[in-house]
């Protein structure tokens, strides 16, 4: 077996980049990491051991779920703050087993996005 530590990128299709780019950066907060023009993506900072790089690509292609760790004590803050952008969202809903709670939302192109805060056992 692999010894997998954890994610460290992953990469998004959008189909207007500045559109994503903004969604991500001003409502999520995720930080500048690279911009890569000639190829149309843009690499954010997702925490300090990860990375969303959101690709324009104008095909078809199939939604994604990205779920981002965040703390429980910020869960309730995050759900006012994604409505008062006009977000619609589900949650806070209780995963037992894992344990956690999370928020459900969508970004501008359609992505399932979730804001899991995990809970002590």
């Amino acid at each position: 077996m692999l010894a997998i530590r954890g994610v460290y990128e992953v990469a998004v299709r959008v189909r207007d980049l500045a559109r994503a780019e903004a969604f991500y950066r001003e409502v999520l907060g995720l930080q500048d990491g690279l911009r890569d023009d000639p190829r149309k993506r843009v690499f954010l900072r997702a925490g300090p051991g990860g990375m969303i790089v959101l690709q324009e690509d104008p095909a078809q292609w199939p939604l994604q779920h990205l779920a981002f760790t965040v703390d429980d004590a910020d869960i309730e803050a995050a759900a006012a703050a994604l409505r008062r952008c006009g977000i619609a969202v589900e949650g806070p809903v209780l995963h037992r087993w894992m344990p956690a709670r999370s928020l459900y939302f969508s970004d501008p192109d359609g992505h399932d996005l979730e804001l899991c805060a995990p809970l002590d056992a």
